[in-house]
């Protein structure tokens, strides 16, 4: 019998993994927001690479991801290794839905290039710009963000995230990355408002979300139009 190549031993092995029954079922519930704004979206920041975050990581990061699916909002991430897809894992543990933004231009690259899985995204977008331009995107695509442990990337989006006064909650944690932001904002000398420390996961994602409906619902963007769904109805005043 011949021995198997390593593009065969991969197959092998993924057609014998077993998937957590959830991973693959139908998403079960949406939280909407205001008329016209769809499903909340809320990011996940963190690093690619947990070697230094302590063993806790893993699992703070799925637990993170299962209180997002609960509170019934979408999971995105920068569709990568580490606290971001374990935090996937865990929203798809309770059928939760997930969206990817990929620094490279196709899957093809996404895999071969930047090593980056598939594992637990319903939807991988190719944003094709890059670590820096994916970021950007990211988290302008997410209503609300996550901080978890985290290095430069991580301190990127986070910037990208206060610059826009995004909410944003801060996982306190082992690492010693929610220390480091709290000395960023200090010497930034710009409060902000729309950031939260907590290290509970679920008191986290249910504070984001409450943010998140107030601040939709102080800032509606589209107002006096009587026709309610329809973009182009009559008396519809005032487009901002």
């Amino acid at each position: 019998m011949l021995p198997l190549h390593t593009d065969d031993i991969l197959i092998n092995t993924m057609a014998r993994r077993i998937l957590h029954p959830n991973h693959d079922s139908v998403p079960k519930n949406f939280c909407r927001l205001p008329d016209g704004y769809g499903v909340v979206k809320i990011g996940v920041s963190g690093s690619a690479d947990l070697t230094y975050s302590g063993l806790d990581a893993f699992e703070r990061a799925k637990e993170v991801g299962r209180e997002i699916a609960r509170a019934g909002a979408i999971i995105t991430t920068g569709a990568t290794t580490g606290f971001p897809m374990y935090a996937a894992m865990g929203a798809k543990d309770e059928c939760g839905f997930s969206i990817g933004f990929s620094p490279a231009s196709n899957e093809r690259e996404h895999v071969e290039v930047y090593k980056l899985p598939h594992d637990y995204m319903d939807v991988v977008m190719y944003t094709g710009f890059g670590y820096s331009g994916r970021d950007l995107l990211f988290v302008r695509s997410s209503d609300a963000m996550i901080i978890g442990p985290g290095r430069i990337g991580t301190i990127n989006e986070f910037a990208v995230a206060y610059e826009d006064h995004r909410p944003m909650g801060i996982l306190e944690g082992e690492w010693d990355t929610d220390e480091l932001l709290k000395l960023i904002m200090d010497s930034a000398h710009r409060p902000n408002p729309h950031v939260i420390f907590d290290p509970d996961p679920k008191a986290l994602v249910e504070r984001l979300m409450a943010m998140v409906k107030k601040i939709k619902e102080e800032t509606n963007l589209v107002y006096d139009n009587h026709d309610g769904w329809s973009a182009t109805g009559k008396n519809a005043d005032v487009i901002l």
